[in-house]
């Protein structure tokens, strides 16, 4: 099983209502798989090409490739509200 994470960027820096809980209930559905809550993220500022959405925050899941990651990713609930999600396996040091 490999390691990968998942970057959060929105396009609405403000909640919608019920996606904080929205958020509670897809992270209790990852259940074992999450391997680190990351962290949100609040002020930002980007090198080179801007984005219409910013970043809002990342977890690391544990999954056997990126195929089943990327699986796990379709339930996030920024995607219902103009976000997305990128993901990425995390290479060892």
């Amino acid at each position: 099983m490999s390691s990968y994470v998942l970057v959060f960027r929105m396009s609405n820096a403000k909640a919608v209502p019920g996606e904080e809980a929205a958020w509670g209930a897809w992270f209790q559905e990852l259940g074992g798989a999450v391997t680190d809550f990351g962290q949100r993220v609040g002020r930002t500022t980007t090198l080179g090409t801007e984005s219409a959405q910013r970043l809002g925050g990342y977890i690391v899941i544990g999954a056997d490739d990126i195929e089943h990651a990327t699986q796990l990713a379709k339930g996030c609930p920024g995607l219902q509200h103009g976000g997305s999600v990128e993901i990425g396996e995390a290479i060892p040091m």
